[in-house]
């Protein structure tokens, strides 16, 4: 009885740009750079203290701002943007 242990598969290059890898961290990094703006001024965040303050005062907040935009980037412009240019570096 004859078993083959171990398989070469084919290494498949997952080689993404430098370009790539940026656009992919632009949102992640704005989320980081607005939960630390939120800490390192946390007066800032008036939801820690809403006295007498209506919805809009406490919900636009800049440090909660950035980290919607990092969202908002990361998920509506990051994503397609990446998928177009890997399909363009595969048709390369």
């Amino acid at each position: 009885m004859e078993t083959q242990l171990a398989t070469r598969l084919p290494a498949e290059s997952v080689r993404s740009s430098a370009r790539v890898r940026a656009i992919a961290l632009i949102g992640p990094l704005t989320v980081v750079a607005g939960i630390i703006w939120a800490i390192l001024q946390p007066y800032r965040i008036t939801l820690i203290h809403p006295r007498g303050q209506g919805f809009w005062w406490l919900a636009v907040q800049p440090p909660l701002l950035v980290v919607v935009a990092g969202v908002v980037f990361a998920l509506a412009v990051a994503r397609p943007l990446v998928a177009d240019l890997e399909g363009d570096d595969d048709a390369a």
